[in-house]
């Protein structure tokens, strides 16, 4: 039986503003309508997904304790959503328990946090998070850390992973808690395959030889990944996925990012209303790359390592804009599809689709 599982979605972050995902999330920017949402739990059920990955997220630009609280803030978010739909779903921190959620008809929802920065400089809050359900660690984000550098600043920090990060991936061993390296430096990633003696993962990552950006990983950094055991999780995002497309896109992404935080701060104001509208109608008017390009970088992966390294890592809700024919969580069984077309057999599809994770997380523990 195949297990579905999404290991990446910014999923809390739309809980935080309001979103009630046990009803159907209505989509758009006019008055009255939530900002477009990816998932709900009606939308994971249609698309056959079977665990979701909910990322505690929190920005770079967060003071410490702000980031601290904010993450807390979510959790709870997480918390009150399944507490309120116990009959679709249930908060879960094991594949033992995903597996028996899945034969009572539950969807499972995981949580990982994206960006150390809530821990602080204190392992005592990296185990309280554990206690509370977090099972992965993005070690930072967008900016550098107290933990490691990220792959987004040219000028570097620590030049890889910090004395005290040296101390988190050692405490994250012990826990079995997944170190997840999707927006680290290069530098930072060489270093935590060097100090964790687990598997690692890369929850939301893309393939540079197909699309030769920062985010994403080499070809030398994959096959060192499964060297180790570990999996990367192919992300959603066109402009990770296709070289092409993101040439056309950055520029008009940043004029829809401004546009959007204005919107937000003032969600009467008509003026922001139409600026947000423009600035979205721009965004979409870009030809998309199709959902085929997800199994594109699978391909790439599976030629290189072999098949038991890959999975889906959607980064649903935290993307702007989805790949043609993906446009929500309820179509994820387009890439099932898609794989059995392109010769896959169900054994392997069935590691690709979940099996290879839910694998990893089981070694971390041991």
């Amino acid at each position: 039986m195949i297990f579905l599982l999404d290991s990446h979605c910014d999923s809390p972050l739309m809980l935080a503003k309001g979103a009630d995902f046990g009803k159907k999330v209505e989509q758009g920017y006019t008055p009255g309508k939530f900002p477009v949402t990816h998932t709900d739990f009606a939308k994971m059920k249609k698309g056959g997904v079977n665990g979701s990955f909910y990322a505690i997220y929190t920005s770079n630009v967060l003071s410490p304790d702000e980031a601290t609280r904010r993450a807390f803030e979510l959790v709870s978010k997480v918390y009150d959503a399944i507490e309120l739909n116990g009959d679709k779903v249930a908060l879960t921190t094991t594949p033992s328990q995903a597996k028996r959620n899945q034969k009572s008809g539950l969807i499972s929802i995981f949580m990982g946090m994206e960006n150390g920065a809530p821990i602080q400089k204190d392992l005592s809050l990296l185990r309280m998070f554990y206690r509370l359900g977090v099972r992965y660690m993005t070690l930072t984000h967008a900016n550098h850390n107290e933990i490691c550098d990220s792959c987004a600043p040219k000028e570097k920090r620590w030049g890889g992973v910090s004395p005290f990060g040296r101390e988190v991936i050692a405490e994250m061993n012990r826990l079995g808690m997944l170190i997840d390296v999707s927006h680290l430096s290069d530098d930072s990633f060489w270093d935590c395959l060097k100090y964790s003696k687990a598997p690692i993962v890369a929850t939301h990552s893309c393939c540079r030889a197909l699309s030769n950006h920062p985010r994403n990983m080499t070809d030398e950094m994959i096959k060192a990944l499964a060297d180790k055991g570990g999996v990367i999780q192919i992300n959603f995002y066109p402009a990770f996925l296709d070289q092409e497309y993101a040439a056309k896109f950055w520029d008009i992404a940043d004029e829809f990012d401004v546009a959007d935080k204005a919107w937000m701060k003032d969600q009467n104001n008509k003026e922001l209303q139409r600026n947000l509208q423009v600035a979205t109608e721009a965004m979409n008017a870009i030809p998309r790359p199709s959902y085929k390009k997800i199994v594109d970088h699978i391909d790439h992966v599976v030629n290189l390592v072999g098949v038991k390294h890959v999975g889906l890592g959607s980064d649903f809700d935290g993307i702007e804009t989805c790949p043609e024919g993906l446009e929500d969580i309820s179509k994820m069984q387009k890439i099932i599809i898609e794989l059995r077309k392109r010769g896959y057999s169900e054994y392997e599809i069935k590691q690709i689709a979940g099996g290879n994770f839910l694998r990893v997380m089981e070694t971390a523990r041991e």
